[in-house]
């Protein structure tokens, strides 16, 4: 029989406020309009007259995280197994071609004092989708921040995103997935835990267009 999980402190949600620089979104506009121009794309029609704003607007939502309060509560009944969020949706831009990707998070967690409002796992995906990325980097930033706020034995995420700059361009390989995955602390170090979770997320839904293999 485990013992109960000691008394602890109230704690105040962790107001989280992503970084983002400040966004002229009429200098954005203008710089749309003199990149269409460039590339020979008219925008002088009733159709085409509001693109440049809308371009920028559009670009200016995909690179702003939203604000959230981190809010955890204590793990009153020592509940130690995963806990899993599967197929959150992931939406993020390629830093190299400034074309989106698109796919699922799958991501988890074994609790240590506290736990986590789950609304939070999608939040913390989020805030590292909307800037410029990789997909790597995302896996690994994701993992790593909720390894330092939430302190938990393990963590794990799994990514499974389809690039556009792929699909649509260059080699134009549609329906390619790219699959991505961070393991930290027990998740990563118990080959039990560590098959676990691989076997839940491998058998999550996904929305990219591809599937594990």
């Amino acid at each position: 029989m485990t013992s109960p999980a000691p008394d602890l402190p109230p704690v105040t949600p962790l107001r989280v406020v992503p970084p983002v620089e400040g966004i002229d979104l009429a200098g954005a506009e203008r710089a749309a309009g003199d990149f269409l121009a460039a590339l020979g794309v008219p925008t002088d029609s009733g159709a085409t007259a509001e693109t440049p704003a809308r371009m920028a607007r559009a670009y200016a939502e995909m690179l702003s995280p939203r604000s959230f309060d981190l809010t955890t509560f204590a793990n009153d009944e020592n509940y130690d197994e995963l806990v899993l969020a599967r197929a959150i949706p992931v939406h993020s831009v390629c830093e190299h071609h400034m074309l989106p990707f698109l796919g699922t998070a799958h991501v988890g967690y074994l609790p240590g004092q506290r736990i986590l409002g789950l609304s939070k796992l999608a939040r913390v995906v989020e805030m590292f989708a909307r800037r410029p990325q990789v997909q790597e980097r995302l896996t690994k930033q994701v993992a790593d921040w909720l390894h330092t706020h939430l302190q938990p034995r393990g963590v794990g995420v799994v990514i499974e995103a389809e690039h556009l700059c792929m699909t649509v361009r260059g080699v134009r390989a549609a329906g390619t997935s790219t699959i991505t995955s961070t393991l930290l602390g027990t998740l990563r170090e118990d080959p039990r835990s560590r098959a676990e979770f691989l076997a839940l997320t491998i058998s999550a839904p996904t929305t990219s267009g591809g599937r594990h293999g």
